[in-house]
C-alpha cells in the first residue's frame, strides 16, 4: 500500500489558519490540515466531473435543500471539537445567540442545527461530508436528498484525498507512526467513530456556549 501522503502534492491547498487558536490547541491544525486536504480533493473532482460530464455543478451560494434533507451527516470526533471550538470561541453577535437557542431546542430532526437563514453559521469548520457533497445538473428539490433520489448525480469524491486527509487527521487520535496510520486507514478504523451530526447532543455545545460567554464576561468585569 503507498504512503497516501506521498502520492499526491498537497501542498497548494488552501488551508484556513488561526495561529493563536493553533499554538494554544494543537489538535486544531491537524484538523485544518485535514480540511485542506478535503476541500482539494474536491476542487479536482469538480473539475475532472465537469469535464467528463460536460454539466454544471447545481450547488450554488444560498442553496441549503441538502442541509434541510439530508438526515445521515457522518462526523468525527475531531469534526466535533472543530465545531466546539469554532462555535464556543469564535462566534459573535447575534449569529451565536441565535444558534445556541437553537442547538438548545434541537431534538435530532432535520433540518441540520446549524443551518441559519439558509448558511451554514460553522461553515469554515463544517465536516469533511458536507465538503464533499456536491450535485450537478439541476439543483435538489424540496425535502430532496440526491445521494438517495439521483445518487448518479451526487459527486464521486477521490478515495486518494480521503484517505490523506484522515491520514492526517489520525495523530489526533494517538495514531502517529506512518506504517500504522497507513493500516488504520486500510483497516477503517476511523470510521468506527463516527456519529451522525444530527443526533450529537448540542444542548451540551449551547451550555458550553453560555459558560464561556459568562466567563469572559467576569474576567472583563473591572474588580
Amino acid at each position: 500500500m503507498k504512503k497516501p501522503h506521498k502520492k499526491y502534492d498537497i501542498s497548494g491547498a488552501p488551508r484556513l489558519r488561526f495561529p493563536e487558536a493553533e499554538e494554544m490547541y494543537p489538535w486544531l491544525s491537524l484538523l485544518l490540515d485535514g480540511l485542506a486536504v478535503f476541500d482539494k480533493g474536491t476542487a479536482i473532482s469538480i473539475q475532472r466531473a465537469k469535464r467528463k460530464r460536460n454539466r454544471p455543478v447545481a450547488c450554488s451560494e444560498g442553496c441549503c435543500n441538502c442541509c434541510r434533507a439530508n438526515t445521515d451527516i457522518p462526523v468525527y470526533p475531531l469534526e466535533l471539537a472543530g465545531i466546539y471550538w469554532y462555535a464556543i470561541e469564535m462566534l459573535q453577535g447575534s449569529l451565536r445567540e441565535t444558534l445556541k437557542a437553537q442547538l438548545m431546542g434541537h431534538e435530532g430532526k432535520h433540518p441540520c442545527p446549524f443551518l441559519i437563514n439558509n448558511g451554514c453559521s460553522i461553515y469554515p469548520l463544517r465536516p469533511g461530508a458536507c465538503r464533499l457533497f456536491v450535485v450537478f445538473g439541476r439543483p435538489c428539490g424540496p425535502g430532496e436528498d440526491a445521494y438517495h433520489t439521483r445518487r448518479e448525480d451526487v459527486l464521486m469524491p477521490l478515495e486518494e484525498f480521503n484517505d490523506q486527509a484522515i491520514f492526517t487527521m489520525l495523530p489526533f487520535y494517538g495514531i502517529t507512526k506512518d506504517e500504522d496510520r497507513m493500516m488504520a486507514i486500510k483497516n477503517r478504523v476511523i470510521h468506527t467513530r463516527v456519529q451522525n451530526l444530527q443526533s450529537c447532543d448540542w444542548k451540551n455545545l449551547a451550555q458550553k456556549m453560555e459558560d464561556f460567554k459568562s466567563r469572559a464576561a467576569h474576567l472583563s468585569t473591572p474588580p
